[in-house]
């Protein structure tokens, strides 16, 4: 009888809550207002010749390299972050050597690592659920081979200082240290330009977040040219589609869509973060575009709640160190306008007990 790899078999899983999500989606982090019109007009402009090709990636990498200011062969167009993290696991890991992952953060990083048969080494935030600098750097051995770490982190928002970053990076000489920066936009800060003086530091974004470009699976990983062109062994040549492809420069142009979206989404985040605080919910400060926050024993009935009224959160209380928590993506104004207001009359209804604010 056919069997799965021994690793395949005991690996975790992830399971996102797609089905049935009607309403307000605030509970993945999307753009909530949709990707820029303009992108839209040129999706709307492919032709069946261009469907029945296969795509052509190099020359929109070109693009955006140059937007990002790196050579070509620094950057790669994945099929999301996901596929970033995946080409990296492949390129460097074996079931001798360590992955090293900040937890709670990002499910995928486990998940692949564990399929090549490397071993998981998961650094616990602290209650604060800061970036756990020392507890990281302490991990590091010399079996270490990848350090995955997101910075804003999901699902808490924290960040990791660029010097956390560098002197990671400098400590584990040969392990690849990945620098998630999914959330970038509504950050503002990055390690992106170090990659040219680093041999082994990483960064990853994605266009599914800010610029609302989720259905379209296009990231980005970018890193030292000769590490680059080992992880180009592994990757697929037709891993993004010739929508995406022809939808990303459009994209990049409409600078303007994007930065109002991004300034709605922190003036949205402050507002909840206020209500929050008078409220007497303990929460973490984020630096991206949504608020991880902690109701307690009550969190199943308050998502529940806030599903009747229309608007979809995520219960985060299996993830390490955040028992009771729930995440709220921040929309638009409009939007943020709806969520408060549910957000008061849940907590009112539910009365869950106060803690001390984090």
């Amino acid at each position: 009888m056919l069997s799965a790899r021994k690793v395949v078999q005991v690996m975790h899983e992830y399971h996102p809550p797609l089905a049935g999500r009607q309403g307000l989606r605030l509970d993945f982090n999307e753009n909530t207002d949709g990707c820029s019109p303009r992108v839209l007009a040129r999706i709307r402009a492919i032709t069946a010749e261009e469907l029945a090709r296969y795509p052509e990636r190099e020359p929109v990498e070109s693009l955006v390299a140059e937007y990002l200011g790196l050579p070509n062969e620094q950057v790669l167009l994945t099929n999301g972050v996901d596929e970033a993290i995946h080409l990296l696991c492949e390129t460097y890991l074996e079931p001798s050597l360590e992955v090293i992952v900040i937890t709670p953060t990002f499910s995928m990083y486990e998940i692949f690592a564990e399929a090549t048969g490397a071993t998981v080494v998961r650094v616990q935030s602290g209650e604060d659920l800061q970036f756990p600098f020392e507890k990281a750097l302490q991990s590091i051995t010399p079996a270490t081979r990848l350090i995955a770490i997101a910075s804003p982190n999901n699902p808490t928002g924290g960040v990791a200082t660029r010097e956390q970053l560098l002197t990671i990076a400098s400590a584990a000489p040969y392990a690849a240290v990945l620098v998630d920066e999914a959330y970038y936009e509504f950050h503002g800060k990055t390690v992106l330009s170090d990659v040219v003086g680093q041999q082994s530091l990483f960064v990853a974004r994605t266009f599914s977040k800010a610029y609302g470009l989720a259905g379209l699976r296009i990231g980005i990983l970018a890193g030292p040219s000769e590490q680059m062109a080992m992880v180009e062994r592994v990757s697929s040549p037709y891993s993004v589609n010739i929508v995406a492809l022809a939808a990303l420069p459009v994209a990049l142009e409409d600078a303007p869509f994007v930065a109002s979206y991004v300034e709605q989404v922190k003036v949205g985040r402050q507002r909840l973060e206020q209500e929050l605080r008078k409220a007497g919910i303990p929460w973490w400060p984020s630096e991206a575009n949504f608020v991880l926050f902690r109701v307690g024993e009550k969190h199943r009935e308050f998502v529940a709640a806030m599903r009747r009224r229309g608007i979809l959160v995520r219960d985060r209380s299996r993830d390490p160190g955040c028992y009771g928590c729930v995440r709220i993506t921040v929309g638009t104004q409009v939007q943020m306008d709806q969520c408060l207001e549910a957000l008061r009359e849940v907590l009112a209804e539910l009365k869950p007990s106060a803690e001390v604010r984090v």
